[in-house]
């Protein structure tokens, strides 16, 4: 018999209140509404939800904890993860949310909505100019971005968001990657690199602190992180 996605989340995460489980469950609903007539994800059965986006969204935690993180910002963030489900365990922290679909963004301020959740929003943008716009710019405590792309990639769409002594924060695959001269060349260093399993899923949480501001070369315009790596 499932256990449903309340009885998965409660099991690892015990602290999660009524009212949240009913979030998850509520989010669960609306995933599977919409992703019907928009592909939001492949992974669509209750108990693999739960666990490959929900469970695996909230093993940040522990990392926003131990960086006193009280604005976020989740780049890239297609369905809402990690940056809803951090939000909705996490209520107090102040989360914003950017995707470069308009589409998605309407079903992500939809969750917002149907949630109840206040102080997030969704934003409609390329992380290249976001990363320009002085409201998004070296404006958060925390920065989180979940398999957008290679490392020496995802650091440049992610750190001009981080303020100076923040963090970005990449959830990743095993896969070892090359990015030292990214982060050499746009202020960061980073500080751990996390190989955990998740039930059969090997996972990575790599953590870069932002040493300094980072010059206005960076980003560079829309496509060009992709087309020509750092």
């Amino acid at each position: 018999m499932s256990k449903g996605i309340a009885g998965i989340l409660q099991e690892r995460h015990p602290n999660l209140t009524e009212k949240q489980l009913v979030q998850f469950q509520r989010y669960y609903e609306i995933l599977v509404e919409v992703n019907q007539v928009m592909n939001l994800t492949a992974i669509t059965e209750e108990e693999e939800v739960a666990v490959k986006h929900f469970a695996d969204s909230l093993t940040l935690m522990p990392y926003l904890a131990r960086f006193g993180a009280k604005s976020l910002a989740d780049i890239g963030t297609g369905a809402g993860f990690p940056g809803i489900p951090l939000k909705i365990a996490c209520p107090e922290l102040k989360v914003t949310l950017i995707d470069s679909l308009e589409k998605r963004v309407g079903f992500l301020n939809r969750v917002i909505e149907e949630l109840g959740l206040t102080d997030i929003c969704a934003v409609h943008a390329r992380a290249e100019d976001a990363g320009r716009d002085p409201n998004y710019r070296s404006r958060f405590d925390v920065v989180v971005a979940r398999a957008v792309a290679p490392m020496n990639i995802l650091s440049e769409y992610c750190l001009p968001f981080v303020k100076a002594g923040g963090h970005f924060v990449a959830m990743k695959g095993p896969a070892e990657e090359s990015y030292d001269r990214a982060l050499s060349l746009l202020g960061g260093k980073k500080v751990s690199d996390d190989l955990f399993t998740l039930d059969d899923m090997e996972r990575r949480v790599i953590c870069v602190k932002m040493e300094k501001n980072i010059s206005t070369q960076y980003p560079r315009k829309a496509g060009i992180p992709k087309k020509k790596p750092l």
